[in-house]
């Protein structure tokens, strides 16, 4: 069997980023296609918040090794302030010292035949960048995010970090992935010399880890009795994900009288983000309707996400070259989906193309008023207007097909 060299920030026991699964369900199953894999991360202490709810899913005898890291902001600053340069290209960039230190020991000790490191955090890709110059061996570079883009990061020295780190890693990687198709065409446009090497390898769900929620139970039970109610699970970022004019539609829905205290439940579990949704459902009057929850463990997560009436996305078209990973788990849960989201970017077409069609632009109160009541309406006579994923749509999305996909290009890179 060969070996992998796996290099990710995001892995248990960090907690409250859906970014975990990926590389955890990579983890798990490549060795079904004779690959191995063996694990670089960081040292807990760098993490801002810790579960042990998914280190039992690191199947036993895998190699985890943890180099010594630092949050800049936590760790490293005074009164709340840090120098600027401790903190490019992310607050994490203490990791690389003792990873890239570790991982030349790993590859010495494991002798693998690829590297594979997983962005964000941008630090991640230094990391592969220094061990495959220091090795030689082949690597992969995976974006779940595109990196240097227009305005982001703000600060421009940061985005100089980015853009220098994405360079050279597009000019040096064997093949860098990317989660959705629209990042995949901008970096072909952005870096035509590395088109070839470009590859879309998109998120999924672990099919595994639904059944056994499936079989333990208990399911199809409401989470409100009387009320419809549409759960939003995980992080509402304050700009990718600006729940301003939902809330704002939620207010002219209960003037016009089209929904009523009782009838309709917004769950937002571990939004990080609850005192601006607070504060918007008091802006706008319809706390009656807003229900904020803390995280809970992720096989948990994943139970009260079949047992919501439906499930709500949004998505700024400012991300309309990313998908959020929780969009696949979503499909699995079989449950009506809600999208707020521009209709031209990826995130509306991977739902269309699984046969969820309800949705309205995040960023327009009229077309949520437009759509939301028909969709709420159609849950509660269960007439099924609102449309459910496809069973080819789900099937397709399986982490041990995607991680088919990352086996066959290991494969590929190392018979050159």
């Amino acid at each position: 069997m060969k070996r992998l060299l796996i290099i990710a920030y995001h892995f248990p026991p960090l907690a409250g980023s859906s970014g975990i699964q990926r590389t955890l369900r990579f983890v798990q199953h490549l060795p079904k296609f004779d690959w191995e894999p063996i694990v670089l991360s960081a040292d807990p202490r760098a993490y801002e918040r810790t579960s042990e709810d998914l280190m039992k899913d690191i199947p036993e005898g895998v190699v985890v090794r943890r180099a010594f890291a630092l949050d800049t902001a936590r760790h490293l600053s005074i009164a709340g302030r840090y120098i600027g340069a401790m903190a490019r290209p992310d607050r994490w960039v203490s990791w690389k010292i003792g990873a890239v230190r570790e991982g030349m020991r790993m590859i010495r000790e494991f002798k693998p035949q690829a590297i594979w490191s997983t962005y964000p955090i941008a630090t991640a890709h230094l990391i592969g960048a220094e061990l495959q110059r220091r090795s030689g061996l082949p690597w992969i570079a995976d974006f779940r995010d595109p990196m240097a883009q227009d305005g982001y990061p703000a600060d421009p020295l940061v985005w100089q970090s980015y853009k220098s780190i994405e360079e050279r890693t597009l000019s040096t990687a064997s093949y860098s992935t990317f989660t959705t198709p629209g990042a995949a065409q901008t970096y072909r446009s952005r870096y035509p010399n590395s088109a070839e090497r470009i590859v879309v390898l998109e998120n999924g769900y672990d099919e595994e880890t639904f059944a056994e929620v499936e079989s333990i139970g208990p399911l199809n039970q409401k989470i409100h009795p009387k009320a419809v109610t549409l759960l939003h699970s995980g992080i509402v970022y304050p700009e990718e994900r600006d729940p301003t004019q939902f809330f704002a539609a939620l207010g002219q829905l209960k003037t016009s009288g089209k929904i009523q205290a009782g009838t309709l439940k917004i769950r937002f579990r571990a939004s990080v983000h609850d005192d601006l949704l607070n504060s918007l459902a008091k802006k706008y009057d319809v706390a009656e309707f807003i229900d904020c929850q803390p995280p809970i463990p992720y096989r948990e997560a994943l139970a009260e996400m079949l047992n919501a009436d439906g499930l709500l996305v949004m998505q700024a078209s400012n991300c309309n070259e990313q998908i959020p990973a929780k969009i696949y788990e979503y499909l699995r849960a079989r449950r009506p989906i809600f999208a707020l989201t521009d209709p031209l970017g990826d995130t509306a077409a991977t739902l269309r193309n699984a046969g969820a069609s309800d949705m309205a632009r995040l960023d327009s109160s009229s077309e949520i008023c437009d759509v939301l009541p028909a969709f709420i309406d159609a849950i509660r006579r269960a007439k099924g207007a609102s449309s459910l994923p496809l069973t080819p749509a789900i099937e397709q999305a399986s982490r041990v097909g995607r991680t088919a996909q990352l086996a066959k290009l290991l494969d590929s890179i190392t018979a050159r």
